[in-house]
């Protein structure tokens, strides 16, 4: 029967999400329910003690990268730098490959550390653009977005400052840069197993004689009112954000201690944290507010006019999804106290291999809470000191547990109650009959490339 709640209060989260509800108001009503019919006299417990403390815990570790990236990327759509990259890939490689240029670019921005929230709107105008004029169905648009920005740079390819791959950070002790042959061999995987895929669905409805189609919401071009920004100076904030991380992810440990304390008044109270927690977090937060000063710097003229109306547009829009994640992982959190949960937790134990159990486990979980970030912290916060065990005595090395664990948190996740997906959809104006199906295969794309590092690393040992 305890299994059964889980199962029931998963579904039920899926369900009001697919139907356009919001996730904040709901993830908690699934998880106090599936409480309920467990156990009604632990509900206020469990919903102030368990609930409540998993949801601002992560909005204490996380919160900040969510703003700093928000107002990075609201900054470079503002400053015009986001507008000339798109059109220099364009103008590249050409309107005919237009899914390439759209996944390349999602990929540009969400590895310079602009919030794959919004890559998405900065995408659209384009790629539906793009869509219109050589013919291509726009409900396969919201699928080459999903693979631009929430695949390969999300959390396999070395560096990225997105969430994903600043997590394990806090677990395992390592950098964004942890595994990075790994990190490279999977990115080539998802990037060519997805153009194929999508391309593929391109030729399959030029054959069907189906173009762009009619009747779409939300339809949108580009803003001619931004000046054009020569597109070297539109990267430069990018390569800022990704040099910076590399630079204070090597040298904060260094520079801080195993244990970083502070002291504002002389014989006064210490305040004292472990460095390997926030060690990774703080380089991106670092290099997210070098990359803020680099865009000011460059794009003031641009930028000035528009930056009191811009940066609530970017709070209110880091709010949105740092409580969607939030309370998912929450949700995530409650379900997994759940006497059902353990049934799911032996199975999970069960599996020898500890890379695949942490693959598996990850994802699982992942997919429970429809949120990548949320059940890979769920997963590491209940299981990474076994994680770490199992590796030591495998002779696996750590970094190698933290690359398969990101790129396993971005797998499942995209199920339909997941806040990119409703986001993703909103934004393009489709709905998940029309465009989820394509959107799911490139999220089994990014699930079987965790176990393909997996193999090539056991087969080579190289990571």
């Amino acid at each position: 029967m305890s299994f059964v709640v889980c199962l029931a209060a998963l579904f039920f989260l899926m369900l009001v999400a697919y139907r356009g509800f919001s996730v904040i108001l709901f993830a908690p009503v699934a998880a106090i329910g599936a409480v309920l019919l467990t156990d009604p006299a632990a509900v206020p417990v469990i919903f102030s003690g368990l609930f409540m403390e998993k949801m601002v815990g992560f909005i204490k570790l996380y919160f900040p990268v969510f703003l700093l990236g928000a107002i990075f990327g609201k900054l470079i759509e503002l400053a015009g730098f986001s507008r000339s990259i798109v059109s220099a890939v364009v103008n590249l490689l050409g309107p005919r490959r237009a899914i390439v240029s759209i996944v390349l670019v999602g990929a540009v921005l969400t590895y310079g550390g602009v919030s794959l929230f919004v890559v998405v709107f900065a995408l659209y105008p384009f790629g539906a653009e793009m869509f219109r004029q050589v013919g291509i169905p726009k409900r396969l648009l919201p699928a080459v977005i999903a693979l631009g920005a929430f695949s390969f740079t999300a959390d396999t390819l070395p560096g990225t400052p997105q969430l994903q791959n600043i997590i394990p950070t806090a677990f395992f002790g390592t950098t964004a840069y942890a595994a990075p042959i790994l990190g490279i061999v999977g990115s080539i995987f998802i990037f060519v197993v997805g153009i194929s895929y999508l391309e593929f669905r391109r030729m399959q409805a030029h054959r069907a004689g189906e173009g762009y189609g009619t009747g779409h919401l939300n339809e949108s071009l580009p803003d001619d009112g931004v000046p054009p920004v020569p597109p070297l100076l539109a990267v430069l904030p990018l390569v800022v954000v990704g040099l910076a991380n590399l630079f204070f992810a090597w040298h904060i440990p260094g520079w801080f201690g195993p244990q970083a304390s502070a002291t504002l008044v002389e014989g006064g109270p210490a305040v004292s944290v472990e460095t390997h927690v926030w060690a990774g977090i703080w380089a991106v937060e670092a290099a997210l507010l070098l990359g803020i000063l680099t865009v000011v710097a460059f794009g003031y003229r641009a930028i000035a006019g528009h930056f009191a109306g811009g940066s609530k547009e970017a709070v209110g829009g880091a709010l949105l999804a740092g409580l969607n994640t939030a309370t998912e992982y929450g949700f995530g959190a409650v379900i997994a106290a759940l006497p059902g949960f353990l049934v799911i937790k032996a199975a999970l134990t069960s599996i020898p291999n500890p890379l695949i159990n942490e693959a598996i486990t990850v994802t699982t979980l992942a997919g429970i809470t429809g949120s990548a970030s949320g059940g890979l912290s769920i997963a590491l916060g209940a299981m990474a000191q076994q994680f770490i065990a199992e590796a030591q005595a495998y002779g696996i090395p750590l970094e190698v547990m933290h690359r398969v664990a990101s790129m396993a948190a971005g797998g499942m996740d995209t199920l339909p109650h997941n806040g990119a997906v409703i986001t993703l959809l909103t934004v393009t104006g489709l709905t998940h009959r029309q465009s989820y199906g394509d959107i799911f295969a490139v999220t089994i794309i990014k699930t079987t490339a965790a176990f393909v590092v997996i193999g090539f690393y056991y087969l080579t040992g190289l990571y």
